[in-house]
């Protein structure tokens, strides 16, 4: 498709903005209610059958945590799904600009997800390939705004899992789309059998896996083929030290260290649903305030604090104590996230993370 091109004379072609493993994405202007969307249109040789069957799936789930389906059309024999737009940039991208992201942080993305995961269960839906780039969250840092997509879309890789289990070797995937969700894949998933189809507890682990990565900045298994060799032989990476030895995060990241530790139980029965994440996590005690971006500068008393200089002009005082992360080092110029607390002279920064 080209830019300006008009589908079903409603949704004007404003560019490509990406491709999955199945399907192309283009940013699209509604010329009826005058707004933007994601229109979405299966790559060559993906089966148009399922593409439609995922739409009338996806379309089941209203929750604001997740993508909505708005329409479903076909025109001239292709398929194009009209999906909300959601003007940012998917969670793997983020992951790496923060590495480990602090318990504070990381237990607001959990909520939110768990959230959009527990509307999707109660709609009978299952996503079946969760992971940070199916996940949209809005630009900076504060993440307030977090939806998960690709909820129908994901049924399309069924076809995949079953030739996988025939046999194939699921790391050949012409698409990608197998490799990419290895590394969060539930081992009932990962070595299913033909015809069977894995419920709601995919999803849990999946999470699970997810939550791992952004506390830590590692996926717990591996990548790629090593991944499903890793699930197979119950060999995940250890939780880093750094978590729970400042006394300021330790008995919050203990907390959600139990949460993930839940959804990656290999008994299916062992782990929580994600109603039960949602109250979970709500019980826990967190910092919910914006975060902004600065830089470290001023340090005092041999680098234990100092001073952030913020991207809006206001200085920030700092101690080592509020910085979370695997990065011990504290030097000048060292680009920063972190909340803004009321302090004099200065406000006080907490909690900190150093980011690339």
């Amino acid at each position: 498709m080209n830019t300006q091109d008009i589908i079903s004379g409603r949704y004007r072609i404003q560019c490509h903005i990406g491709r999955g493993g199945m399907q192309d994405v283009y940013l699209a202007h509604d010329i009826l209610i005058g707004s933007n969307v994601a229109l979405k249109t299966p790559q060559p040789g993906q089966p148009d059958k399922r593409f439609k069957s995922s739409a009338k799936i996806s379309a089941r789930v209203n929750h604001h945590n997740v993508a909505k389906t708005l329409d479903y059309i076909e025109v001239d024999g292709k398929l194009f799904l009209i999906e909300e737009y959601v003007d940012g940039e998917n969670l793997e991208t983020r992951l790496k600009t923060f590495g480990a992201i602090d318990p504070h942080l990381a237990a607001r993305i959990f909520l939110h997800v768990s959230k959009g995961v527990a509307a999707s269960h109660h709609a009978g839906v299952v996503h079946r390939d969760l992971k940070p780039s199916n996940i949209i969250v809005e630009h900076g840092v504060n993440l307030h705004e977090l939806k998960i997509t690709d909820f129908g879309i994901a049924t399309l890789t069924e076809e995949v899992f079953d030739e996988a289990a025939r046999g194939g070797d699921i790391t050949r995937s012409t698409s990608g789309t197998i490799r990419g969700a290895l590394p969060y894949m539930a081992p009932e998933m990962m070595f299913r059998q033909p015809g069977e189809h894995p419920g709601e507890s995919v999803d849990i682990w999946s999470l699970g896996a997810m939550m791992f990565q952004i506390l830590t900045g590692i996926v717990p298994f591996g990548v790629y083929l090593r991944a499903a060799v890793n699930v197979q032989n119950k060999k995940r990476e250890p939780w880093p030290n750094f978590m729970t030895s400042n006394p300021q995060y330790k008995n919050l990241a203990h907390q959600l260290q139990s949460l993930v530790e839940k959804c990656l139980q290999y008994d299916i029965a062992d782990r929580p649903t994600a109603d039960e994440l949602v109250e979970e996590i709500s019980d826990l005690c967190f910092i919910g305030s914006d975060r902004k971006v600065g830089t470290f500068t001023n340090l005092i008393q041999n680098g234990y604090s100092g001073f952030i200089d913020g991207d809006d002009g206001v200085k920030t005082f700092f101690s080592r104590e509020s910085i979370y992360g695997p990065k011990s080092s504290v030097a000048p110029g060292n680009r920063v996230c972190y909340s803004n607390f009321p302090g004099s002279p200065q406000g006080r920064g907490h909690p900190i993370i150093v980011i690339s």
